[in-house]
Protein backbone atom coordinates (compact mmCIF):
# COMPACT_ATOMS: atom_id res chain seq x y z
CA UNK A 1 0.00 0.00 0.00
CA UNK A 2 1.41 3.38 -0.97
CA UNK A 3 -0.27 6.65 -0.11
CA UNK A 4 0.95 10.08 -1.12
CA UNK A 5 -0.57 13.14 0.52
CA UNK A 6 -0.15 16.56 -1.10
CA UNK A 7 -1.28 19.95 0.14
CA UNK A 8 -1.48 23.42 -1.31
CA UNK A 9 1.57 24.41 0.72
CA UNK A 10 3.59 21.97 -1.42
CA UNK A 11 4.46 19.74 1.47
CA UNK A 12 4.03 16.05 1.02
CA UNK A 13 4.18 12.80 2.89
CA UNK A 14 4.18 9.22 1.70
CA UNK A 15 3.29 6.13 3.64
CA UNK A 16 4.55 2.75 2.43
CA UNK A 17 3.27 -0.31 4.28
CA UNK A 18 4.34 -3.94 4.27
CA UNK A 19 2.34 -6.42 6.33
CA UNK A 20 4.07 -9.60 7.51
CA UNK A 21 2.75 -12.26 9.90
CA UNK A 22 4.94 -11.11 12.81
CA UNK A 23 5.05 -7.39 12.10
CA UNK A 24 3.80 -4.52 9.97
CA UNK A 25 6.34 -2.03 8.66
CA UNK A 26 5.26 1.44 7.64
CA UNK A 27 7.78 3.74 6.00
CA UNK A 28 7.12 7.43 6.43
CA UNK A 29 8.62 9.68 3.77
CA UNK A 30 8.61 13.41 3.22
CA UNK A 31 7.20 16.02 5.54
CA UNK A 32 4.76 15.52 8.38
CA UNK A 33 3.25 18.86 9.21
CA UNK A 34 -0.10 20.47 9.83
CA UNK A 35 -1.05 20.04 6.17
CA UNK A 36 -0.24 16.33 5.90
CA UNK A 37 -0.84 15.02 9.42
CA UNK A 38 -4.66 14.56 9.24
CA UNK A 39 -4.45 12.26 6.22
CA UNK A 40 -1.43 10.47 7.65
CA UNK A 41 -3.26 9.91 10.95
CA UNK A 42 -6.17 8.32 9.08
CA UNK A 43 -3.85 6.09 7.01
CA UNK A 44 -1.95 4.95 10.10
CA UNK A 45 -5.19 4.09 11.89
CA UNK A 46 -6.29 2.05 8.88
CA UNK A 47 -2.94 0.25 8.75
CA UNK A 48 -3.14 -0.44 12.47
CA UNK A 49 -6.32 -2.45 11.94
CA UNK A 50 -4.30 -4.90 9.83
CA UNK A 51 -1.33 -5.08 12.21
CA UNK A 52 -1.17 -8.12 14.46
CA UNK A 53 1.78 -8.08 16.87
CA UNK A 54 4.34 -5.41 16.10
CA UNK A 55 4.02 -2.12 14.22
CA UNK A 56 7.30 -0.61 13.06
CA UNK A 57 7.39 2.97 11.80
CA UNK A 58 10.44 3.46 9.59
CA UNK A 59 11.37 7.13 9.99
CA UNK A 60 14.43 7.07 7.73
CA UNK A 61 12.60 8.89 4.93
CA UNK A 62 11.30 11.81 6.98
CA UNK A 63 12.68 15.17 5.97
CA UNK A 64 10.57 17.23 8.39
CA UNK A 65 8.25 16.72 11.36
CA UNK A 66 6.48 19.43 13.34
CA UNK A 67 4.33 19.32 16.48
CA UNK A 68 1.33 17.99 14.57
CA UNK A 69 3.50 15.13 13.29
CA UNK A 70 4.60 14.35 16.84
CA UNK A 71 0.93 14.34 17.85
CA UNK A 72 0.26 11.73 15.15
CA UNK A 73 3.06 9.55 16.57
CA UNK A 74 1.77 9.91 20.13
CA UNK A 75 -1.77 9.14 18.97
CA UNK A 76 -0.73 5.99 17.12
CA UNK A 77 1.26 4.92 20.16
CA UNK A 78 -1.90 5.21 22.27
CA UNK A 79 -3.86 3.19 19.74
CA UNK A 80 -1.25 0.42 19.54
CA UNK A 81 -1.40 0.05 23.31
CA UNK A 82 -5.20 -0.22 23.17
CA UNK A 83 -4.89 -3.04 20.62
CA UNK A 84 -2.06 -4.77 22.50
CA UNK A 85 0.37 -4.12 19.66
CA UNK A 86 4.03 -3.25 20.19
CA UNK A 87 5.13 -0.01 18.49
CA UNK A 88 8.73 0.56 17.46
CA UNK A 89 10.26 3.58 15.77
CA UNK A 90 13.11 2.67 13.43
CA UNK A 91 15.96 4.54 11.76
CA UNK A 92 15.10 8.10 12.75
CA UNK A 93 17.09 10.78 11.00
CA UNK A 94 19.43 12.89 13.15
CA UNK A 95 16.87 15.73 13.05
CA UNK A 96 14.15 13.37 14.24
CA UNK A 97 16.38 12.02 17.01
CA UNK A 98 16.98 15.59 18.19
CA UNK A 99 13.26 16.38 18.06
CA UNK A 100 12.35 13.26 20.05
CA UNK A 101 15.09 14.03 22.57
CA UNK A 102 14.15 17.72 22.99
CA UNK A 103 10.49 16.89 23.55
CA UNK A 104 11.26 13.99 25.90
CA UNK A 105 9.46 11.56 23.64
CA UNK A 106 12.63 9.48 23.35
CA UNK A 107 11.64 8.12 26.79
CA UNK A 108 8.13 7.21 25.63
CA UNK A 109 8.95 5.31 22.45
CA UNK A 110 11.06 2.25 21.74
CA UNK A 111 13.53 3.57 19.17
CA UNK A 112 15.88 1.44 17.08
CA UNK A 113 18.79 2.89 15.10
CA UNK A 114 17.99 0.76 12.02
CA UNK A 115 15.01 -0.97 10.50
CA UNK A 116 16.78 -4.33 10.66
CA UNK A 117 17.37 -3.96 14.42
CA UNK A 118 13.69 -3.12 14.93
CA UNK A 119 12.67 -6.23 12.99
CA UNK A 120 15.17 -8.48 14.78
CA UNK A 121 14.21 -7.22 18.23
CA UNK A 122 11.94 -10.14 19.10
CA UNK A 123 8.20 -10.17 19.55
CA UNK A 124 7.71 -7.91 22.56
CA UNK A 125 9.73 -5.01 23.86
CA UNK A 126 10.15 -4.41 27.58
CA UNK A 127 7.77 -1.87 29.07
CA UNK A 128 9.52 1.43 29.69
CA UNK A 129 8.40 2.98 32.94
CA UNK A 130 8.89 6.67 33.62
CA UNK A 131 11.81 7.47 35.87
CA UNK A 132 10.88 8.39 39.44
CA UNK A 133 11.85 11.92 40.48
CA UNK A 134 14.77 12.21 42.85
CA UNK A 135 13.78 13.08 46.41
Amino acid sequence: MTTTVHSRARTHARLLAACRPAHTIIGLHGEIDIATSPALRMRLRNALQRAENVLILDLSGLSFCDASGLAVLVGIQRRTREFGITLRLAAPTPRMVDLLRITGLDHSFTIHPTLSSAIASGHRDPVRLPEAPLA
